[in-house]
């Protein structure tokens, strides 16, 4: 082992006897110590000191004493064990008297009757006190939190008197602090309309002896536009009274009573609003069609002549509203706005005879239908043998090849026609079945050949007088 480490072995228990030494010291300079509780306002602060006054323990703390605060006990007391000082601060007040300039200052008064004693100011019946704006006497606590340090602001006002002669009556006398005559009037009990007369003005200050005079308006009630207003008015005819209230009349508008009617209390007068409305309603008038016949065109052939269009009935009605209610409604109108435009067609009255080659040599004919053809004959027409007419056709012939059954209306009865695959034929048969272009071929009944199909069907010479141009 060196002899470094042999010395500090020896060095040790000088070392440990100093600590120890040290140690009884310190514990022995705590022992002394003093506890102390300090209450500042709502602060409080506990200290350990070796301070003999109450001053010398403040000044420990760093709380610092101003004129009019106090410390209980007093700073001269001796500190003894588990002290309790207590520090009332002076409060820091504002005080106005009549709207004068404000006064700080400081005080221990919890009141603002206190504070204002000590300025020699005694509080009558009527007087008006305030602390921070509300009407109590009690001055707050010092709050160290606070923006400022001032905790109140003392309004003290001496009353006023007025006297007050409300539309010609008894003058009657009032105290007051208010600072104008409307708010003078309104803690008095007075109800004044936005109407009413009043002199002095409403805001005009308040100066003790004054005398008011109330000029009141006349209560009226007007009915417009869904609602009711009850309001007050000095004017003297009714339409006064409306443009003060910026209702204004259209057109048609009534007014009961009339607008230069004299106004009287508890008057009511009722607007009604007068509109009216014109309604346009539009029939359509349907168009009708028309065939013309033009003798450029050959027969059995058509063409638009003229493209339709509807016109249009126009009806005007005038509709009468009272305060948004129907109570009229009048036809001033009713008239063809537009004529209606037929549609034309041209069909062909011009009759060309022409030549048909067929294998029993030529014929003429003047009109060629396309028609659907069948057959029949005697036993297959439906006509029971024991009857009278079996066999023979509407004109009396017999039936049989060449005689044909058709509609009247398409191919008079007794004109001479040509079928083609048929051969010339004679029409003078009709039949309950055989309508329009239809066509019904006789034969015998040796010979019977079935038809159902479309054929062209000539009608030959002579041109009968009346021709049918239009065929249904």
């Amino acid at each position: 082992m060196s002899g470094l480490g042999r010395r500090r072995r020896r060095n040790w228990p000088a070392f440990a006897v100093i600590l120890g030494a040290l140690s009884l010291l310190t514990a022995g300079y705590i022992s002394t110590f003093t506890r102390v509780t300090i209450v500042d306002g709502s602060a409080v602060h506990v200290l350990h000191t070796h301070q003999e006054t109450v001053g010398g323990v403040l000044r420990e703390a760093g709380l610092s004493l101003l004129p009019d605060d106090v410390v209980n006990p007093p700073p001269d007391t001796p500190v003894s064990r588990n002290l309790s000082i207590f520090i009332q601060r002076a409060r820091r007040v504002q005080v106005r008297i009549d709207n004068s300039e404000p006064v700080i200052l400081r005080t221990q008064s919890r009141s603002a009757q206190q504070v204002l004693d000590s300025l020699g100011y005694t509080i009558g019946e009527n007087d008006l006190v305030k602390v921070n704006g509300q009407f109590t006497n009690e001055i707050p606590p010092v709050n160290p939190d606070a923006a400022t340090d001032i905790v109140a602001d003392i309004e003290f006002r001496h009353a006023a008197e007025l006297i007050v002669r409300d539309e010609g009556g008894p003058p009657a006398t009032i105290k007051t602090t208010a600072p104008t005559i409307g708010e003078a009037l309104m803690q008095a009990g007075y109800t004044i309309y936005l109407a009413d007369n009043v002199r002095p003005a409403l805001s005009q200050e308040v100066k003790s002896g004054a005398y008011v005079f109330i000029e009141r308006s006349k209560p009226v009630t007007i009915r417009v536009d869904g609602r009711e207003f009850r309001t007050r008015t000095h004017r003297a005819v009714t339409a006064d009274v409306l443009a003060d209230l910026n209702i204004v009349l259209y057109g048609a508008d009534r007014v009961a009573p009339p607008l230069n009617t004299p106004v009287e209390p508890n008057m009511e007068i009722r607007v009604t609003r007068v509109s009216h409305d014109i309604v346009i309603n539009q029939d359509v008038i349907p168009f009708d069609t028309r065939w013309t016949g033009n003798p450029d065109m050959e027969l059995d052939t058509q063409g638009l002549a003229q493209e339709g269009a509807p016109g249009v009935r126009e009806r005007r009605t005038l509709i009468t509203y009272e305060d948004g209610a129907e109570v009229k409604r009048e036809v001033i109108a009713d008239f063809v706005a537009r004529e209606p435009q037929p549609r034309i067609y041209n069909y062909g009255t011009k009759i060309v005879v022409r030549t048909l080659d067929t294998p029993n040599g030529p014929v003429q004919y003047w009109r060629v239908l396309r028609m659907l053809a069948t057959s029949y004959s005697a036993s297959t027409a439906g006509v029971a043998t024991s009857r009278p007419w079996y066999g023979k056709a509407r004109c009396g012939m017999a039936m049989r090849h060449g005689i044909v059954a058709v509609d009247p209306r398409v191919v008079p009865l007794g004109t001479n026609v040509y079928v083609e695959g048929y051969g010339p034929a004679y029409a003078c048969d009709t039949g309950s079945a055989i309508l329009g272009k239809r066509i019904d071929l006789g034969y015998d009944d040796n010979n019977l050949v079935l038809w159902y199909r479309w054929t062209n069907v000539y009608l030959l010479t002579p041109v009968p007088d009346n021709v049918k141009y239009i065929l249904d």
